[in-house]
């Protein structure tokens, strides 16, 4: 159920743009038909951060700012297209991977033109070097970037048809309207874009100034729609990676090492497996030995099949105790909390395991590649750098490697790397042949991308009914930053010794991405990383699900030691009126405070991100009987039977994705407080595949789940892909804590605990095909 208010709330933040004025400087770009870009070199002032503690980074300059300003000075790159059919078109510079920004850009265009959004094509642009900074998919940015330029772009367009169409029917610009796609003049006269389109195309580039519509003559952004995409999702004419046809590539797959990253010497039964039904090929990569086949059945085969000798990898013979420990060593001394003799302390110290950055559209590439060039097609978040490092690693000229940037089922930061383009081409240029690689389900928990372990400890001092101070130290297992930010520059700075090294760039993004929303008095967050060893990535939310999940299991201590109501606390103690009202509607919606049956109980939780706030109540049912409820091979344990999510994000483009998206936060928070994590031992993760990875299941996700959009100020373009994934996961803990009566410190909750299934092989890295799949539906 998504509840949307119509009215609109008086907020004082700042969008990504000077939204308080509405007149634009463009250009009208010389060619055949109507093209247009917009102008936005200038710099958004900050918003104000008036609160009784002191500021943080966070609050007046976040992750959002930066990279919307990083974006800016290619932003007139950026142009929409009018066709001689009267259509428009739009390269997005962005990755679409089930997040609906191609819907949401297609709005804005459609709604700036007045066109129907059917007539609205938007693809995915190539890599394209002068877009630098502005061809990176993170952050929950793309519409908080692209929402002036894009509406810019699209007016600019407009004016031109209408000056077109003023000359054709006679009269004024401003005597003319428009309407799908139609103009009409004063007498009743009309001509269409189609018929307008040629006559509007400027013979040489020049600049124009544009006056966008206000946000209330808005008929299309802000009404739910479905996604553009939506029915060949479902009808399975989507196409990924794998769907594309390009001549001669054939499935392709990768024998790994059985500890993780370990490389191979030496595939020693090499003819035999050349001899197997299907084989063409076979070649030793970097990351283990590639198989190229005319199945991906056969791949499996051949790799059921080999003898090779390995590397082992560099955390061979360890286990979780052991990162751990390395983590706690690398902890940083705790801030000092203030010198009162009165006060009293509330401490708490927290460990969150390995999660899986998997998505459910496995990872993969199409390559055709060669020693003079070549050509790549994948879901790509980063193309430049990709297309840049790719070039580097397999040691060709990166002006003459195409990559292409397809559609993706799903992302979880994983594809801000090209780890599976760059097998891809390793395999294609040792090969000499076209491939279509997919990496193996056992391949993505084993050997891909990991939200790393990390400790959160925190510390909060109290006197009477006031809180003094709240420090947090946050320390983890490397978080790899070496995609860069848009170019190779900042991915190879990554591998500095100092400076601009990985960890200053973990440090500059906790700053942009962590706060507290209290006015807790002196406040203090810190964090640090160690251990480079592993294959990691910004998974959803990067560090704020285990952030806000530590932070506000302590806050609601606070509350238990003041005997206050966790609900009532957090409204009194919260420093932004935004954050209040979210909270204020999450306890309204979802009855905060009725009665309960032992062991069951809510959770509250709040966090603001991405220009967003967000407020999550959730119920859990902890009795044995729930609990310890059978489901066949698979983990159960506690259930989430209500979910109540309010989230406002200032100007909301298309409520329907909103609603899919908080939806999808729901289960990810219940999943990382509840079930998912990977246990690492003797030197590999046991997990190899989604059957044996905990994420929220049907029988473990709500069966009551209420979305609820609050107005916001249209100056606000908020992002959503990551807002409310904090805020379940920390409202899940906190109903756990209060169902148990006691507060979890180890996430997920069913970590340690015995697992439920039996491991899958190492040596051979896959398991066999199924071949009685239909056996196992439900």
């Amino acid at each position: 159920m998504t509840e949307i208010h119509e009215s609109i709330g008086a907020q004082t933040s700042t969008g990504p743009y000077p939204m308080g004025r509405r007149r634009f400087i463009g250009y009208l770009i010389g060619g055949a038909t109507v093209m247009a870009a917009a102008d936005l070199g200038m710099l958004a002032e900050p918003a104000d951060a008036k609160v009784p503690s002191l500021p943080q980074v966070f609050d007046t300059y976040d992750l959002s700012d930066a990279l919307t300003d990083a974006a800016r000075p290619t932003a007139n790159l950026i142009t929409v297209v009018i066709n001689e059919d009267g259509t428009a078109s739009f390269e997005l510079p962005r990755s679409e991977n089930g997040q609906g920004i191609t819907t949401g850009i297609a709005m804005i265009i459609a709604e700036e033109l007045d066109l129907p959004l059917e007539r609205v094509t938007v693809t995915l642009a190539p890599a394209r070097q002068e877009l630098i900074w502005n061809q990176i998919t993170g952050g929950s940015n793309t519409i908080h970037a692209m929402f002036t330029p894009v509406r810019v772009a699209a007016a600019i367009a407009k004016g031109a048809l209408l000056e077109a169409a003023a000359a054709l029917l006679g009269g004024t610009v401003d005597e003319l309207t428009s309407k799908d796609g139609v103009v009409t003049a004063a007498n009743g006269a009309t001509a269409t874009y189609a018929e307008l389109s040629k006559r509007a195309a400027a013979g040489t580039t020049k600049e124009v100034e544009v006056t966008l519509k206000d946000a209330s003559e808005f008929t299309l952004i802000g009404k739910p729609r479905n996604r553009v995409d939506a029915l060949a999702a479902v009808t399975g004419t989507k196409k990924f990676a794998m769907d594309y046809d390009h001549k001669g590539a054939m499935p392709t797959m990768v024998c790994r090492a059985p500890t993780m990253n370990g490389t191979p010497v030496e595939l020693r039964n090499r003819a035999e497996i050349l001899e197997m039904p299907g084989v063409t090929h076979v070649a030793k990569i970097p990351t283990g030995i590639a198989v190229r086949a005319k199945t991906f059945g056969q791949c499996i085969d051949a790799i059921q099949k080999m003898d090779v000798a390995w590397k082992d990898g560099p955390v061979a013979g360890e286990s979780d105790e052991d990162i751990l420990s390395g983590v706690k060593a690398a902890e940083l001394p705790m801030p000092s909390l203030p010198n009162n003799p009165l006060s009293k302390t509330v401490a708490a110290d927290f460990t969150f395991y390995f999660r899986s950055n998997a998505p459910l559209d496995p990872i993969s590439a199409v390559a055709d590649v060669s020693a003079d060039g070549g050509e790549i097609w994948a879901a790509l978040k980063n193309p430049i750098v990709s297309q840049q490092r790719i070039a580097l690693e397999v040691g060709i000229d990166p002006t003459k490697l195409k990559v292409n940037v397809v559609e993706g089922g799903g992302s979880f930061g994983h594809r801000l790397f090209w780890d599976a383009a760059l097998d891809a081409a390793h395999a294609s240029k040792a090969m000499g042949v076209p491939v279509r690689l997919m990496w193996h389900r056992a391949d993505e928990p084993r050997a891909g991308r990991l939200h790393p372990l990390c400790t959160s400890r925190v510390r909060a001092s109290y006197v009477g009914n006031e809180v003094l101070a709240f420090q947090q130290s946050h320390t983890s297992v490397e978080t790899d930053w070496r995609h860069g930010f848009g170019e190779i520059v900042t991915s190879l700075g990554a591998d500095l010794p100092e400076g601009l090294s990985n960890l200053g760039y973990s440090q500059l993004i906790f700053a942009l991405t962590s706060g507290i929303p209290y006015d807790f008095g002196v406040l203090a967050q810190t964090m640090n990383e160690t251990d480079t060893r592993f294959n990691t990535g910004a998974m959803r939310n990067v560090y704020s699900p285990d952030v806000r999940t530590a932070s506000e299991l302590v806050v609601d201590q606070l509350a238990k030691a003041m005997r206050k109501d966790p609900y009532e606390f957090r409204k009194e103690f919260l420093r932004n009126e935004r954050i209040r009202a979210v909270l204020d509607k999450a306890a309204e919606v979802a009855e905060w405070g009725k009665p309960m049956a032992p062991g069951t109980a809510q959770g509250i939780a709040v966090h603001y991100e991405y220009k967003g706030v967000s407020a999550c109540v959730m119920e859990i049912d902890c009795r044995p009987e729930t609990v310890n409820r059978k489901v066949r091979d698979a983990y159960a344990g506690p259930r989430v039977t209500r979910a109540t999510m309010v989230i406002e994000i200032g100007q909301v483009v298309n409520p329907r994705s909103v609603e899919a998206q908080m939806q999808g936060c729901i289960n990810d928070g219940i999943a990382m407080t509840l079930s998912s994590s990977v246990h690492l031992q003797n030197g590999h993760f046991l997990e190899a595949s989604w059957d044996n990875y905990a994420y929220t299941r049907q029988w473990n996700t709500p069966p009551q789940v209420e979305v609820v959009i609050l107005p916001g100020e249209s100056k606000i373009i908020g992002g959503v892909g990551e807002a409310g994934v904090a805020t379940a996961a920390a409202a899940a803990a906190c109903a756990y804590a209060r169902a148990t009566g006691r507060m979890p410190t180890e996430f997920p909750i069913n970590h340690n605990d015995p697992i439920f299934f039996e491991p899958k092989s190492f040596i051979p890295p896959v398991p066999q095909s199924p071949t009685d799949g239909l056996r196992w539906t439900y």
